[in-house]
């Protein structure tokens, strides 16, 4: 849901689909970067806010995971989204509870006041609770350690083209539904309870109590887990209504088959996701350390299921105050709020020890440039001068159509510094920053003069302001779409009135450290360097994302990676 509600997002901040005839002309407001990006996050806390029914919890996820540029502007965008979403969910919910969806929304992770137990805790359940918290960070490392392994080998196979990638998810498919059917067969058939409210055996697709081949007035335990649905699973291992429902091997071959089948499952071309896999595994190994501390800890069994999916989340997520946030939301008791704080700590504090979390993990696998909220500590003996790399190109004021072409053909830096050399000026000084995208658009229209003089703003009066408004992913323009003759070539075009005459500046003896927090908490693309001393040309480099990567300061200087 998280990604759904960011691919929407991001397809309304590139203006909708023009394939499907889903546009409409207000959305180009919102094409430009910032917007783009906060619609995106929006988008993702709209997509925590629908599945788990938690809209606080949402724009904590966003604030959390999503964004890396928060300020409060986004935060109440984000509110808005997520408070609409749970207007509009709510709404849903209703008509559908009368039956008018069919199955669908009879489900759903809501999962409010499934546990009734009053969580009164004193010292020997607080050290189970640390027991619980250990355990998840531990598990969470290593679950961690074998997702990244799994998704290279994966890499592997999804390159050699489709046909893999169809078999792969055939083979994982056949080996899930073996799981899922074969190993209920080992487990002993449970006599129904017979204080219990709820139909035993269920009769439809889901309940507490699955027959499952076994004879009248029992109920097969792991089949009760493997063959429901995924929330239906959870509210029955989070329940609290019967201690001895699920047997202790039953929850140790379920909390190891879910374990490493969302091991192997991640990764593969099907839309599936962590969430619901690691709160299965942590809500089983919770009860199942419930079940085994009965007679240590006063604490229900479902309270520890629910520890132990939080516990799960905080070791492979590393979130904090998102996820109990959302947790608390899904329960709808905030009587568990110490007890979740302390768990989600531990286990993050635990499982920060051996790796980092699973996303940080994946967008590093992928070589996404991602900074870090804070600069390496090797970077305080840097400065923004010594990691500017590769020679520079600089434009003038009133370049030469042919020196732009071959500047835009020859590279594919998104933007270039203008600089205003003499005659127009008495010294060359820094004018500003030209985008790739803005010089397409000036040159497409062949706006050209033959002398290098200045054309000035009446060059703005055969252009709108939404020709230059940023395209949507794989509809900008390219070099290869302009057709220029050698005559053209030869002309002269004024960059003056599409330069960005204030970009931000840091000066060449800036410690890098400070630069990559300026860079990232500002949300930066381009971040010109510029000499301190005078008698320099008036820029030394042009600093961007990949600049500020461990792997590229590193390749220029291994010598101080293991400086403090």
């Amino acid at each position: 849901m998280v990604h759904t509600g960011a691919c929407i997002a991001n397809l309304l901040g590139q203006g909708g689909s023009r394939k499907y005839r889903l546009t409409w002309k207000w959305l180009r407001f919102f094409k430009n970067d910032r917007d783009r990006r906060d619609l995106i996050t929006c988008g993702a806390a709209a997509g925590v806010a629908a599945a788990f029914r938690a809209p606080v919890g949402g724009v904590l996820f966003a604030l959390e995971e999503a964004a890396s540029w928060w300020r409060s502007a986004l935060l109440w965008r984000t509110f808005f989204t997520t408070a609409v979403v749970a207007v509009v969910l709510r709404s849903f919910i209703s008509f559908c509870r009368n039956g008018n969806c069919g199955l669908f929304g009879q489900g759903g992770l809501i999962m409010f006041d499934v546990n009734s137990e009053i969580p009164a805790y004193n010292t020997p359940d607080l050290l189970a609770v640390i027991l619980i918290g250990v355990l998840g960070g531990l598990l969470g490392s290593l679950y961690n350690y074998l997702v990244d392994k799994v998704l290279r080998t994966y890499s592997f196979i999804n390159e050699r083209g489709p046909a893999f990638k169809i078999l792969l998810v055939i083979a994982i498919s056949l080996l899930t539904s073996c799981c899922a059917y074969g190993l209920p067969w080992i487990a002993q058939c449970t006599p129904c309870p017979t204080d219990s409210d709820k139909e035993c055996p269920t009769i439809g697709r889901s309940g507490n109590y699955k027959n499952f081949q076994c004879q009248p007035g029992h109920y097969n335990d792991l089949a009760s887990l493997f063959l429901n649905t995924n929330d239906d699973a959870i509210r029955n291992l989070f329940s609290s209504g019967n201690k001895n429902e699920f047997h202790i091997t039953t929850l140790f071959i379920f909390f190891t088959g879910i374990y490493f089948l969302g091991v192997i499952t991640y990764g593969i071309a099907v839309p599936s996701g962590l969430f619901i896999p690691v709160i299965l595994a942590g809500a089983s190994y919770g009860r199942l350390v419930g079940r085994l501390m009965g007679s240590f800890s006063s604490l229900d069994v479902g309270l520890f299921a629910l520890l132990g999916a939080a516990s799960f989340l905080g070791g492979t997520m590393r979130m904090t105050v998102s996820l109990c946030v959302i947790l608390l939301e899904l329960t709808n008791d905030l009587l568990m709020l110490p007890l979740v704080m302390l768990v989600l700590l531990i286990s993050k504090t635990v499982a920060d020890c051996f790796n980092k979390g699973v996303y940080d993990q994946i967008v590093k696998m992928k070589g996404l440039p991602y900074l870090e909220a804070h600069g390496e500590p090797y970077m305080r003996h840097l400065s923004a001068g010594d990691v500017c790399s590769g020679p520079l190109i600089v434009f003038s004021s009133v370049e030469k159509v042919g020196n732009i072409m071959h500047a835009l053909m020859m590279t594919r830096h998104n933007g270039f510094p203008v600089v205003d050399e003499p005659p127009f000026v008495e010294a060359p000084e820094l004018s500003g920053l030209v985008l790739r995208s803005h010089l397409l658009v000036l040159l497409q229209r062949k706006k050209f003069t033959k002398n290098r003089v200045l054309s000035g703003s009446e060059l703005l009066t055969v252009f709108h302001a939404f020709d230059f408004a940023k395209a949507g992913s794989g509809k900008g323009l390219k070099v290869e779409d302009l057709d220029l003759s050698e005559e053209e070539m030869e002309m002269y075009v004024d960059l003056h009135p599409i330069t960005n005459t204030s970009p931000y500046m840091v000066a060449d003896t800036m410690s890098l450290a400070k630069a990559a927090v300026l860079f990232r908490e500002i949300g930066l693309r381009h971040l010109c360097v510029v000499p301190k001393t005078p008698g320099r040309p008036p820029i030394v480099g042009i600093l961007t994302r990949h600049d500020f990567m461990p792997e590229h300061v590193l390749g220029l200087y291994p010598q101080i990676a293991h400086q403090k």
